[in-house]
């Protein structure tokens, strides 16, 4: 079994700065992907960015230019420094992992941006 572990999430005011990690622990195969979603109320989990194990990075358009995700690949960890945050932003984030054997998904962590 593979555990992810996210920290990091919070109440931001508009403009701020947020920064996501999370740790990959237990049984882990080689690897592939590591990313974050996120789902705001109502709408469907979204794609925010992804980082390749040779650092091949995809970003959605409405993050671009504001959020930059980077990982670890000795600690099996992933983050996503959040700067420039808008209330379209409030989400609950999602840590996902893609190794040879399986995906996982994280437990999620709230993104609160709000005055």
């Amino acid at each position: 079994q593979v555990q992810l572990v996210e920290s990091g999430g919070g109440l931001v005011q508009p403009g701020g700065s947020l920064r996501l990690s999370c740790a990959a622990s237990g049984s882990i195969s080689t690897i592939i992907t590591m990313g974050w979603y996120r789902q705001a109320p109502g709408k469907q989990r979204e794609l925010v960015a992804t980082i390749r194990s040779g650092g091949t990075t995809n970003y959605a358009d409405s993050v671009k230019g504001r959020f930059t995700i980077s990982r670890d690949n000795a600690k099996n960890t992933v983050n996503l420094q959040m700067n420039s945050l808008k209330p379209e932003d409030t989400a609950v984030y999602y840590c996902k992992v893609t190794t040879l054997a399986s995906t996982y998904w994280g437990q999620g962590t709230q993104v609160t941006v709000s005055s």
